[in-house]
């Protein structure tokens, strides 16, 4: 089935929100790719200062994915939706307006915040939207949010010609229509009454083992998945010094998103289990990194603007292709996963601790992975680095084929309440 098909084959809350999460991708990439030159060569902010102001932003946004989840779960998905697609209008805005520092960190808090809480939000709202079908759904989801990453830029670039405010004022525009949209169209879901406070929902969720097993292994994804902007772009631009070679990079990678996230999703449906296919996408991104691992020592180091061959791309271009595949194969099972592992009922908070987790795990693999691409540059060591990445993708791998095998990925039978039990009795 093509993505058209699969796109219609959606209903038209969950069109609205793949729809939705293009443009949310545009008006994102539209931005926040060139903030860091912003700040740097047209407002004079140091390095330090950059780097403080861009983990300002994660930190607003991984921290708070938790709440809200949470509140998605209690308050409804579509309030949570409008209201973070409204709160990036007012940051947006705050771009065009404010150059000073503490304008900039705010600006950057609300964007953060923002996507706290409508990324949890969406994908719960799509969860229920989707029925049986949830792969697919995430899988056409996926589709318009590698249109909306590659656009973005594109678009973004276009506009800084004239000036980074116009990039805030179209971007804050873009988030604007969305808002606008959401509460034109987006039909409003009925809220699941909760039986426990927000403390005892947390609680639940902590004490499920399953899901905190399948979380700790689902982490291996997005451990690797910054490398698609750290390590690999780095690697590419090492290796043969040319400056266009960052950008084919992403040009693979969106390419094989938007055109066989679909193909690759319902091939993987036809033979294999959720499970399964989740633990293959792993293993295939771990061993994505085999390439670069066998070829990285091999290859010298250009400076940017040395002459060099394009041929030395191969083993990036390779990597790419088989990081984006395991990407592909992984993503739509795991978001299918994870209300099984978890609850339905408790979707939102389950979906926000499995990022806030993830992130975290993230962010301490670029950390670590970064640190070793800089102690070991010689080239007898430089394998080492991509050796880790291989292994974390291979450790979430079996550790998703051990609950696999198990059977602990799939839906549990619903128990029976008290007074049902006591009048069976």
């Amino acid at each position: 089935m093509t993505s058209k098909g699969a796109f219609l084959r959606l209903s038209t809350p969950a069109r609205l929100l793949v729809v939705n999460q293009f443009g949310i991708n545009v008006g994102f990439y539209m931005l926040l790719p060139f903030l860091a030159s912003y700040m740097s060569h047209d407002l004079g902010y140091g390095a330090a200062v950059v780097g403080l102001v861009l983990g300002v932003r994660n930190l607003s946004q991984q921290g708070m994915f938790l709440v809200g989840g949470t509140a998605a779960d209690r308050i409804g998905c579509r309030p949570m939706i409008i209201l973070g697609c409204a709160l990036r209008v007012v940051a947006f805005g705050l771009f065009a307006l404010l150059t000073s520092l503490p304008g900039l960190v705010l600006a950057v808090v609300l964007t953060g915040l923002a996507g706290a809480l409508f990324n949890p939000a969406v994908r719960t709202y799509l969860m229920h939207e989707a029925g049986e079908h949830r792969a697919e759904a995430f899988s056409v989801f996926n589709v318009f949010a590698h249109a909306g990453t590659l656009v973005g830029p594109l678009l973004g670039a276009l506009l800084l010609s004239i000036d980074f405010r116009a990039v805030a004022l179209v971007a804050c525009l873009a988030f604007a229509a969305l808002t606008a949209a959401q509460i034109a169209v987006l039909p409003h879901r009925e809220v699941e009454p909760q039986g426990s406070s927000v403390l005892g929902s947390w609680r639940e969720v902590v004490t499920n083992r399953r899901f905190l097993a399948f979380t700790l292994s689902l982490s291996a994804y997005f451990g690797l998945y910054n490398q698609l902007y750290l390590t690999i772009p780095l690697e590419a631009q090492r290796v043969s010094g040319l400056s266009w070679a960052i950008a084919v990079v992403f040009v693979v990678s969106t390419v094989i998103g938007v055109f066989g996230q679909v193909r690759i999703t319902n091939w993987c449906r036809g033979r294999w289990s959720s499970g399964r296919s989740t633990a293959v996408g792993l293993a295939c991104m771990g061993c994505s990194f085999v390439p670069l691992m066998v070829a990285g020592p091999l290859l010298p180091t250009r400076e940017v603007g040395e002459t060099g061959q394009s041929w030395v791309l191969l083993p990036v271009i390779v990597t790419t292709v088989l990081f984006t595949v395991g990407q592909a194969i992984t993503n739509p099972f795991a978001m299918e996963l994870l209300p099984i592992v978890g609850s339905e009922r408790l979707a939102g908070t389950y979906y926000g601790f499995y990022y806030l987790v993830s992130s975290l795990v993230a962010a301490g693999v670029s950390w670590l992975v970064g640190a070793m691409l800089d102690a070991f540059s010689s080239p007898g060591l430089r394998w080492l680095p991509w050796l880790v990445l291989c292994a974390v993708g291979l450790a979430g791998a079996a550790g998703t084929a051990v609950m696999h095998r198990r059977g602990l990925l799939t839906r549990n039978p619903a128990p029976c309440r008290n007074d049902e039990r006591k009048a069976g009795a």
